[in-house]
């Protein structure tokens, strides 16, 4: 059971950074990097199911990342396709949804397939949700947005921000409350730029493969002592 933390927040969005840094650091190619990162990944969902949070977001692939050498990208498609298709009915079991925030276009054929039926197997979890943003960019996702509001003809006196929000990637996952940066830079670089708006942010040293339960507990309290007014006195 885990200690009592309060408020908690309801959504937290992670920018999951410093696995090839982790890799580099122990003399070890960039792959393993992000093979640590992926335990990382799987301890901390655990670690909020046990909280009770709701909605998980992990950055895991910005449509920056295709500049990386091909070899690299291979391996993370690769490691990617494996998750997928071991970890989605675990998952499954503990009762959690799972969404892919991004663009699908240069996606593997195959590993689209892996994920879209992951996302429909899942659909009616309610336990958790846990988005994975991948080929994801924030610029990307409100000029997606844009397009599909002109293709819809929506007049422009009918736009105000409650229906621009319905054309975003994941219309049902409320915005973010908390939004923690591992790995030491202190920026957004093109994460949820729309739903970010009031989000408190967290930035922690620890590299991504490092952060942990006890990283996770310090992450929790910071945010717990804060006052949030969203813009009000």
């Amino acid at each position: 059971m885990k200690e009592e933390i309060s408020p908690l927040p309801r959504h937290i969005a992670i920018i999951m950074d410093g696995n090839r840094r982790w890799a580099r650091l122990r003399g070890l190619p960039p792959f393993l990097g992000h093979v640590a990162g992926l335990q990382a990944a799987r301890r901390i969902i655990d670690c909020l199911l046990d909280y009770g949070i709701k909605y998980l977001t992990l950055y895991a692939f910005s449509t920056e990342n295709w500049s990386r050498s091909e070899e690299e990208i291979e391996n993370i498609f690769k490691l990617l396709e494996e998750v997928v298709e071991n970890d989605t009915p675990i998952y499954h079991e503990k009762g959690i949804r799972l969404l892919h925030l991004g663009r699908t276009d240069r996606i593997p054929p195959a590993l689209l397939e892996k994920v879209k039926r992951a996302i429909e197997l899942t659909s009616r979890n309610d336990r958790m949700t846990v988005a994975i943003c991948f080929n994801y960019g924030g610029r990307a996702e409100i000029v997606d947005a844009a397009r599909r509001l002109l293709q819809d003809g929506i007049k422009p006196e009918a736009l105000n921000e409650e229906v621009f929000s319905r054309y975003l990637y994941a219309p049902d996952l409320p915005d973010p409350d908390l939004i923690i940066r591992t790995g030491g830079e202190r920026r957004l670089s093109n994460f949820l730029l729309w739903q970010s708006a009031y989000a408190e942010l967290y930035f922690t040293q620890t590299l991504w493969p490092d952060f942990d339960e006890e990283e996770m507990r310090r992450a929790l309290i910071d945010y717990s002592r804060r006052e949030r007014r969203f813009g009000g006195p």
